[in-house]
């Protein structure tokens, strides 16, 4: 079996609305390139295009 992974945040300024990818690939202080790579099963240079855009 293949194991699944959700993220899941919450903000109390804004309830309900909560951009999940400015949270993984804008956050200070960033998330390893290594783990987003592997949570999204592409390469490092994928990984540093989509960081690019925030």
């Amino acid at each position: 079996m293949n194991k699944a992974v959700a993220l899941a945040a919450l903000s109390s300024q804004n309830p309900g609305v909560i951009t999940v990818a400015n949270a993984v690939f804008g956050s200070e202080p960033s998330i390893s390139d290594d783990v987003l790579a592997k949570a999204f099963q592409v390469d490092k240079n994928t990984i540093d295009r989509i960081q690019a855009q925030f």
